[in-house]
């Protein structure tokens, strides 16, 4: 449905632009890359899906054990996060 690449948030279907919690998913991810300095957010995530799926023998079920994603997604109907949200925040989903 979205996808975040640093500093761009690309959305599939035009009207979820106005999905707030879309949205906010997206902007956490933006957070985390901001603070891995982008490159190595991108490498992190990769290797963690990578362990994932030899984990779990199931893409999706990889995707949504990303601690990027876990900690976007438990957060993401709260609009206020990233106002309060500690820095490198997403270690606390390992």
């Amino acid at each position: 449905m979205a996808l975040t690449l640093f500093p761009l948030i690309l959305v599939k279907v035009k009207g979820l632009v106005y999905n707030k919690v879309l949205v906010n998913h997206e902007r956490i991810h933006l957070r985390q890359q901001l603070e891995l300095l982008v490159v190595p957010f991108y490498v992190v995530y990769g290797l963690e899906f990578l362990v994932r799926f030899i984990i779990f023998q199931n893409r999706n079920k990889a995707y949504r054990a990303i601690s990027f994603e876990r900690e976007a997604y438990s957060n993401e109907a709260n609009l206020q996060f990233l106002e309060k949200r500690p820095f490198w925040n997403f270690m606390r989903y390992f």
